[in-house]
């Protein structure tokens, strides 16, 4: 989506066409939200408000409802996702930075202005002309009081053009811009870069004249109106103006006049001497770089804070992961950043001479490093004594530092290459003792002894010598800061695909379309942010489309092989990137990458050291009797030898692989708990699992203890995801899902169904709490496949497996499929068996899932649209009972919370509902499940709620979702806000009601859970039925109808929906009789249902209010006397005591026409009237309205 505020608002989809967005208020509110998306902050409520009713007193009464319900209606046009309400309260309009014209605008001409500054008028004149281009009218023109707003884009609107007209200048377009700066000259009379800009065009078409004058005339204005003289710029360029118009010079050299602007002379250089020192570049052997530099503008300042404060600073990463291009370009910036490349629009690069620290270094007398920035390339190297003899030739101190194996051998030995390297560091220490210099040595990590040795004494030697390396692994020099250099987060990364996508393939533009898009997110997500793989992607435009790109990295060591021919073999392809880590391993470190590849998604220290520990194996046939497979004794990267890692040496193994870079280290916030997580790259994990497959033996060997790790962690989790430390256990849980994946995966391609049902259930509590309920049912699907089809055909463990994952299936998809699809798995027979079995008094029906079997049984008849709540008292009496002799604690509660909730669910049943909850409280509190405390409050709320105490309802709600959230029990939330919401409505407050039952609704949809989405929007029709807005109030009843056939609500809520639906046809007025005959068939399908007495009354309430529409008061007041009735001493809500009256003051106190009828007698009631109606309607020769 497009959002246009340069102008009249508009609002584009992806194909840009104009999406209707209705009256000026609707407008005003999109122009106030897009105004501020850039931010990402939520606008306040009172700000929006003050922005959409500028008049205070025009504003309506309850202003922030008004405010609510026209964010419903935009997020209705734009769709649902399109505007987000904030956490702390208010609404910002979900955009990216282009997605908005005005940010859009702001981007392009500071692009513009860079490119100008950079010295390219012709790329900065095309960017500026598309900046402006976006402008169809004044800024932000819905908004009512649009000046202080609109001034700042106005400005820069102003300012643009004065850019643009400067590149076109510099092109020689002086006689195409005239007529334009007259024009806007005299609509800001007092704009002196305006008019300076004038004089150059009249200058430069050759009249000088006319400049004069227009500059007399500009004087006499500012004097005129402001009592002052022009400023600086118009007085140096009039002193240009008149030396260019000055008679020629007969006596200068060569008998020519002075070009335009060559005599800015002594009136333009008096002013302007001394503002800038004389520069002159500080030495250095720094080369032009032919590529933009893209993000990293933050570590170029750490980097350079970094240098002040440390004489060696080392960067460490990955290879490809940009620390050369890093150390380049901060090594440019402190030389005097002449060397950077155009950026993509011509200017500076990303961090490149713009960068603000980029002054230092600009003049030999100011630079920090007076003698120099050199870098020294060490990655041509092969032999470690060549690495001061590579400096020296680096600082242009001797022409060759080559050593080679063949050198070697003609020297006899290592004994020249010692003396050549002491001769060497002798003669660096001579020419960098009384020097200031910064010496970047690229590479180090293949030499990285000699490297480190070399720093360290010239660092002691020479004080004003600065080192900057770059190594896969840090120099371990003291005093060393090591800096590593992390992956490009993904807005840098896309743009540096979109940059070298764009030379790979003149014309690609990534948003060009949304498939584009997610498909160039995709790569630089999947290749890490690695800079060097998403540059080896790119090229590879030129032949495949970015998705085609996105769906072969399975295969990307083959994929990304197009590398620049001018570098380092290396550096051509990922999979060379890769190649040269690994051969700078030992035997043990590749042996522990080759085994760590097992995981998926990280591991803790105690995981690696139980998985990668073990004993070594050797090549069946080794090549020699050395059992070697290379001369020197040693084996090769391709040998099947493995080592002996004992499970103490894993830590060093895993420490240097860190320092290497080859690792990398997660702090998430469950390392309180846990401690550093260990993780590879995506690109480095597909590279070791390769590795590990040339070693099936130990390969097999890591995997059998991947399996049995994760199988030991989820048994051992299970039972504390329950209890006191359950906050530290479901984050520890949530970390290792790649694993857990992993190893069901693996169990099940194995058909080892032991260990597949013990993951399961051990996972079911969990998948359940964190919403993860259909993925895992389908694991348990696939562990059923294990199984016998038929129970008949089971042993007795094979049985009681079955009906436990039959049990845990149900109990997780219960809330998420909808009815069909539920009966579609066919429990029926599995809960037969489920009743036969769990309902006696044995062991296995008190822990979980066996607990669930009460459940199952309510949830099959359910399903099957058999469900009395009354017919599972008994079950559930079993239930306890069984707890109580073989249960635990937390089971004991489960089923009396579960027992307290059917009660309070049947009519008259509120006190015995009750009864239980001081023993529930109890036992909660004693197993510290939040989880169980959240529920306990729950049940406390809903009863406060039925009791009319919906302060004290509240409460207990809040409570309730405050556990639920801490636990991240996400598909709680939703539930809980729309009780909150519905004690509100409940209590008058419609305005706070609506406000969180939206919030409740954008929960419930984030996180499909289809039944809260359902109740939501069934609360939200209520409230529109209050509030009189009848026509949402249809719509929304509709939205409940649908979302009620793709979930499993209780029966009764489709009676109270059916309500809902009667009172919204007798609010339209138009058919009351159709409204009398909903009325009547949903009190006849109550009778068959049990209710609470609050529904009951809810019920005939509503059949009183469809009765007064159809003309028929008196029995209207005896509909209303059956809900009084059937309430009891509960109280009446504030709606329902308002209809209540309504219906009481339209029938004006006629006698009733008889007693207050029962749900039942209600339907006949209303069956007569319509008889009546049809009758009456017959005898006229009409047809009945409605």
């Amino acid at each position: 989506m497009r959002y246009l505020i340069l102008g009249a608002t508009e609002a584009r989809d992806e194909q840009g066409r104009p999406v209707p967005l209705g009256g000026h208020r609707l407008r005003a509110l999109l122009a106030a939200l897009a105004l501020r998306a850039r931010s990402g902050a939520a606008v306040p409520v009172d700000a929006l408000i003050a922005e959409v009713w500028t008049d205070p007193d025009a504003q309506p009464e309850d202003a922030p409802a008004a405010l609510q319900a026209l964010v419903g209606r935009l997020r209705r046009a734009l769709g649902k996702d399109a505007v987000q309400s904030g956490t702390g309260g208010g609404y910002r309009l979900r955009a990216g930075p282009d997605d908005v014209d005005l940010h859009r605008f702001e981007r392009l001409a500071q692009d513009g202005e860079r490119a100008l500054e950079a010295g390219d008028p012709a790329t900065a004149t095309t960017v500026l002309r598309e900046a402006l281009a976006l402008w169809r009218g004044p800024a932000l023109a819905d908004l009512p009081e649009r000046a202080s707003a609109a001034a700042r884009p106005e400005a820069l609107r102003l300012s643009t053009v004065q850019l643009r007209i400067a590149a076109d200048l510099e092109l020689g377009r002086a006689a195409h811009v005239l007529p334009e700066l007259r024009e806007l000259v005299a609509e800001h009379p007092l704009d002196e870069p305006l008019h300076a800009l004038r004089l150059r065009a009249l200058r430069d078409t050759g009249r000088l004249a006319e400049a004069l004058e227009a500059y007399e005339s500009v004087r006499r204005e500012i004097a005129d109106r402001l009592g002052a003289d022009p400023g600086v710029e118009l007085r140096a360029l009039h002193a240009e103006l008149l030396a260019s118009a000055a008679p020629r010079d007969e006596t200068a050299p060569g008998g020519e006049a002075p070009g335009p602007g060559a005599g800015a002379g002594a009136g333009a250089g008096a002013e302007s001497a001394g503002a800038a020192p004389d520069t002159v570049s500080v030495p250095g052997n720094l080369r032009a770089r032919l590529t933009s530099f893209v993000g990293r503008e933050a570590d170029l300042d750490t980097l350079r804070g970094d240098l002040s404060r440390s004489r060696l600073v080392t960067l460490t990463g990955p290879g490809g992961s940009g620390k050369t291009r890093l150390a380049e370009q901060v090594a440019d910036l402190l030389a005097g950043g002449a060397t950077h490349a155009p950026g993509p629009y011509g200017g500076a690069s990303y961090g490149g001479a713009s960068h603000p620290g980029a002054s230092l270094g600009t003049s030999r007398a100011t630079a920090p490093y007076a003698d120099g920035v050199w870098m020294v390339e060490l990655a041509p190297l092969d032999h470690p004594a060549a690495v001061p003899g590579a400096v020296l030739s680096a600082l242009g101190r001797r022409e060759t530092a080559l050593f080679s194996s063949t050198i070697e051998a003609s020297r006899g030995g290592g004994t020249a290459h010692e003396h050549a390297a002491v001769d060497a560091t002798a003669r660096l220490i001579e020419h960098c003792a009384h020097r200031t210099l910064l010496l970047v040595l690229d590479n180090c990590e293949h030499v990285i002894g000699a490297a480190a040795t070399l720093a360290e004494t010239l660092l002691a030697r020479c004080p004003g010598l600065v080192v900057l390396a770059t190594s896969r692994e840090p120099l371990g020099v003291q005093g060393e800061t090591v800096r590593p250099v992390e992956p490009l987060p993904p807005a840098p990364a896309h743009r540096l695909f979109s940059e070298r996508g764009v030379a790979a393939r003149p014309g690609f533009t990534p948003d060009a379309s949304a498939q584009d898009r997610q498909a160039v997110a995709e790569i630089c997500r999947r290749l890490d942010g690695l800079p060097l793989a998403i540059e080896l992607a790119a090229a590879r435009l030129r032949s495949l489309a970015p998705r085609q790109i996105a769906d072969r990295l399975d295969d990307r060591f083959r994929l990304l092989t197009s590398g620049s021919r001018t570098v380092l073999p290396r550096q051509q392809t990922l999979r060379a990137v890769v190649d040269w880590s690994w051969d700078l391993l030992d035997e043990r470190e590749r042996a522990v990458l080759r085994r760590i590849s097992v995981f998926a998604g990280g591991c803790t220290l105690s995981a690696a050291e139980y998985v990668c520990a073990g004993p070594g194996t050797v090549a069946a046939d080794p090549p020699d009797a050395s059992g070697s497979d290379t001369p020197d004794g040693t084996y090769g990267p391709d040998s099947a030898y493995a080592p002996d890692v004992p499970e103490h040496a894993v830590l060093d193994v895993l420490s240097a692989l860190v320092d290497k870079s080859i690792l990398t280290t997660d702090r998430p916030a469950s390392a309180v708990h846990t401690g550093v997580r260990y993780r590879l790259l995506e690109t480095i994990h597909e590279y070791a699992r390769e590795r590990a497959a040339e070693h099936p033996a130990e390969l097999a060997a890591a995997e059998a203890r991947h399996t049995e790790q994760i199988v030991r962690f989820v048994t051992a989790a299970e039972p504390r995801l329950r209890s006191t430390e359950q906050l530290a256990w479901f984050p520890r849980v949530e970390s290792d899902l790649d694993n857990i994946r992993a190893v069901l995966h693996r169990v099940l391609q194995a058909r080892d169904r032991e260990r597949a049902v013990a993951l399961v259930l051990a996972m079911g509590w969990f998948w359940w709490l964190r919403n993860y309920r259909d993925e895992g049912g389908e694991w348990i699907s696939h562990t059923l496949d294990l199984l016998p089809g038929d129970l008949a055909d089971c042993d007795p463990a094979e049985e009681m497996q079955c009906l436990e994952l039959q049990m845990l299936r149900l109990f997780l998809l219960y809330e998420q499929q909808d009815r069909k699809t539920l009966m579609e798995l066919d429990v029926r027979p599995a809960t037969n068996r489920i009743l036969d079995i769990f309902r006696r008094p044995v062991p296995e029906s008190t822990r979980f899932p066996g607990l669930l079997w009460p459940f199952t049984v309510y949830m099959d008849r359910a399903v099957s649209e058999e469900s009395r709540p009354s017919s599972l008292g008994s079950l559930m009496d079993a239930s306890v009972a069984n707890c109580r002799a073989f249960g635990g604690t937390w089971e004991l509660a489960v089923v009396l919370l579960f027992r307290a909730h059917i009660h309070v669910d049947l009519p008259f049943s509120l006190v015995r509902g009750a009864f239980d909850l001081p023993e529930i409280d109890a036992l909660a509190q004693a197993t510290g499940d939040r989880w169980l405390i959240s529920q306990v409050s729950g049940l406390h709320a809903e009863i406060e709620t039925m009791r009319g105490a919906y302060d004290e309802a509240r409460r207990r709600y809040e409570t309730a979702l405050r556990h639920a959230q801490a636990l991240g029990a996400q598909t709680e939330i939703p539930f809980l806000l729309a009780r909150i919401a519905e004690t509100w409505y409940r209590q008058g407050d419609v305005g706070e009601a609506e406000r969180l039952a939206e919030r409740a609704m954008e929960d419930a949809e984030r996180l499909n859970v289809v039944d809260a989405q359902a109740y939501s929007t069934f609360l939200r029709g209520w409230i529109c039925l209050e509030r009189g807005d009848t026509a949402r109030a249809r719509a929304l009843c509709g939205q409940t109808a649908d979302l009620a056939t793709r979930g499993t609500p209780p029966a009764v809520f489709h009676l109270v929906l059916s309500a809902q639906a009667a009172r919204v046809t007798a609010a339209e007025g138009v058919r009351p009789l159709e409204a009398v005959r909903e009325m009547r068939d949903t009190l006849r399908t109550a009778d068959d249902c049990q209710m609470p007495e609050t529904l009951t009354a809810t019920l005939l309430l509503s059949a009183a209010i469809a009765v007064l529409a159809a003309g028929h008061p008196r029995t209207a007041v005896r509909l209303a006397d059956g809900a009084v009735e059937a309430r009891g001493e509960l109280p009446a809500s504030v709606p329902e005591l308002r209809e209540d009256g309504r219906i009481r003051a339209t029938a004006g106190g006629q006698p009733v026409d008889g007693p207050a009828p029962s749900p039942a007698e209600a339907a006949e009631l209303l069956g007569a009237l319509l008889t009546d109606a049809t009758s009456a309607a017959g005898d006229l020769g009409v047809r009945p309205v409605g």
